[in-house]
């Protein structure tokens, strides 16, 4: 079995590339590599093809996340059909994911912060119009609930 997972924000340049980045590395240092597949897409596609900002690529790389492979697409109707988590990084992406969702897709489709076990927020900030810190806030919080994710991946799996 392939667990597959997809992360979900607005244009899929700053918040959901940094999820998939981060969980790839997650799924190589705990060798489930053959086991999930990650991938990101955004609600609107102002940014399709384009690389993640400069900005969220500078902050991963500090980190030893290289997210220069990635690039930006749009959320597609069958992405629900394919993965079996979708995670919006906030409500209204939550919202759009929902609306573009029939009833039988609903239950795969989460905030991503419900896998956060140190942070009480339950949306990832959007850095884009902010200050540098905020990529860094990103990070963190990313960094965490990605954690509890591999956690959740592993016992499915192994019940699986």
């Amino acid at each position: 079995m392939i667990y597959r997972v997809l992360f979900v924000c607005m244009g899929n340049i700053c918040r959901s590339p940094t999820a998939e980045g981060v969980l790839r590395q997650f799924i190589r240092l705990n060798n489930m590599g053959d086991k999930v597949e990650v991938d990101s897409a955004g609600t609107h596609g102002y940014h399709v093809g384009e690389a993640p900002d400069s900005r969220t690529q500078r902050a991963a790389a500090v980190r030893g996340y290289n997210l220069s492979q990635l690039r930006a697409r749009k959320v597609a109707r069958q992405d629900l059909d394919y993965f079996d988590l979708v995670l919006a990084m906030d409500k209204n992406n939550l919202d759009n994911l929902q609306r573009l969702a029939s009833p039988e897709q609903q239950e795969k489709i989460k905030l991503f912060m419900d896998f956060s076990k140190n942070f009480d927020d339950n949306e990832v900030p959007d850095p884009y119009y902010g200050l540098g810190h905020g990529f860094d806030l990103v990070l963190d919080m990313v960094e965490d609930a990605a954690q509890g994710l591999i956690e959740e991946i592993k016992e499915k799996l192994a019940h699986s």
